[in-house]
Formats: structure tokens, C-alpha cells, sequence
């Protein structure tokens, strides 16, 4: 699906391309083994834990992955204007 910015949070990563470098993205995995309400669970709480954490640890862009979690998570649950 794609993003309000014609990118899917598939495609993205903010800070790094760790996760990009990968085979097989964390997320993809997760989506796979959970069932869609526990993958939800586990979005929201990471858009949670970086909101949160957002302005506190020094070089670390955690309003952004918040943001790329949201998107993910409007992907995963077909809400948005790009749905």
C-alpha cells in the first residue's frame, strides 16, 4: 500500500538502513507469526514508546519512526486518505 507521500513504510526507515539491508524486514516477520490484532498491538505500542520517547535521546529521530509507525499501522488497517 502506499503512503500519503507515495511511499509505502515498507520502503522507508528512518535513521539507518539497518532494517532496509535485511532480507526479510523485523516487521514483515512480526506481520506474518501474529495474528493481525496482536501486529496492531505491537505497532501502536511502538508509536507509543517513540512519541514518548521523542526529544530525550540525543540523535535519535524519534518523532519520525512515531510518524513511520503511524503509517505502517494506517497500511495495516486501511484508515487514511490513501487507503
Amino acid at each position: 500500500m502506499i503512503g500519503f507521500n507515495g511511499t509505502s513504510a515498507d520502503d522507508l526507515q528512518i535513521s539507518g538502513t539497518h532494517y532496509k539491508d535485511m532480507p526479510v524486514q523485523p516487521w514483515a516477520v512480526m506481520e506474518a507469526v501474529l495474528t493481525h490484532e496482536e501486529f496492531v498491538g505491537f505497532l501502536k505500542g511502538n508509536i507509543i514508546k517513540y512519541s514518548l520517547r521523542a526529544g530525550r535521546k540525543d540523535g535519535s529521530d524519534d518523532a519520525g519512526k512515531a510518524k513511520h509507525y503511524m503509517q505502517k499501522l494506517r497500511e495495516v488497517t486501511h484508515e487514511g486518505p490513501w487507503a
